[in-house]
């Protein structure tokens, strides 16, 4: 079974080299390790050059597009069976990373994997607690029987570190093209319609999480729910807001047990400004353009799609 890992990159830094350096000392290495780079000039050579089987193809920032982006890498990778993906700010926490990972493929019915994130406590004890939330240590494979109990859960999948047999990837498309973010949930939404099985692999670990401020929590949710509504489909037909509040709820709960109290106005925060992107987003297309251009993470999508906001 032959495995290729995708990585988009943009100024590339420490975590990425200690990315590549823990991707060498894996158990079952990737055959080829394919980087799709933003902007050549901020790219240093020097990393790669330890690595025989890490090869770099460059884009400009203004083609830069979640989905087409990772889709462009996908067809570099002809003879793979598993396309694998990750990010660029993800580190294996071990070196059994790839081989937990693809051993979901060991079932026929499985057509997609996705790992578990991992927060540092010392550094980020919010974001150590919610990836518990979201990242359980119990693995679990999702179908679409599983609608009616995990409701938008069930399409969750995460290219932070993911992989695709790539005959079903190949089936359903391909990434979606002109994403504003995503294009991992839609994919796995896209499997699951057709009847497939996406599998979370728990013991398939990487370091990876965000200290992002209120707004930047506004602007990501806001993207969220624009690829929500401009994919449709079950993504419409199923609620997100009772997950979130669920989260809320237990965080809560948690740092009043650990006496961290002094933490929760900032999570409430937080969480307010996520509640508010995400209703603006599922509402864009009321909005005034300029709005719209205020709210986004992503302003290249707007560019692309100028008959999307008036």
């Amino acid at each position: 079974m032959k495995v290729d890992l995708i990585i988009p990159t943009y100024k590339p830094g420490e975590k990425f080299k200690k990315s590549l350096k823990r991707l060498a000392q894996q158990t079952r290495k990737p055959d080829r390790i394919i980087l799709i780079n933003t902007e050549a000039q901020y790219f240093d050579e020097e990393m790669i050059r330890p690595y025989d089987n890490v090869e770099v193809h460059h884009i400009k920032k203004e083609n830069f597009d979640h989905g087409a982006t990772r889709d462009y890498g996908a067809s570099l990778a002809e003879d793979a069976d598993i396309l694998m993906f990750m990010t660029d700010d993800a580190i294996p926490k071990d070196k059994y990373l790839v081989e937990n990972l693809i051993k979901a493929f060991n079932d026929p019915k499985v057509s997609a994997a996705y790992g578990r994130q991992m927060a540092d406590p010392k550094k980020n004890y919010i974001e150590y607690y919610t990836r518990i939330f979201n990242y359980p240590e119990e693995s679990r494979i999702k179908r679409r029987e599983d609608l009616d109990t995990l409701g938008i859960k069930t399409f969750f999948c995460s290219n932070v570190c993911s992989a695709y047999r790539k005959t079903d990837y190949d089936a359903m498309g391909g990434f979606e093209h002109k994403t504003i973010f995503n294009e991992d949930m839609i994919m796995a939404s896209k499997l699951i319609e057709d009847g497939k099985a996406v599998a979370y692999q728990a013991d398939a670990r990487v370091w990876h999480w965000h200290d992002y401020k209120a707004m930047q929590q506004l602007h990501r949710n806001f993207d969220l729910a624009v690829s929500q509504v401009d994919h449709g489909g079950l993504f419409l037909k199923v609620k997100s807001e009772s997950e979130g509040v669920k989260m809320v709820i237990s965080t809560i709960r948690h740092l009043i047990t650990k006496g961290k109290i002094y933490l929760i106005p900032k999570y409430v925060i937080d969480s307010g400004f996520k509640l508010i992107g995400y209703k603006l987003g599922r509402n864009y297309k009321k909005l005034p353009r300029w709005m719209i251009l205020k709210l986004t993470m992503n302003k290249t999508y707007w560019n692309f799609n100028e008959n999307l906001i008036k």
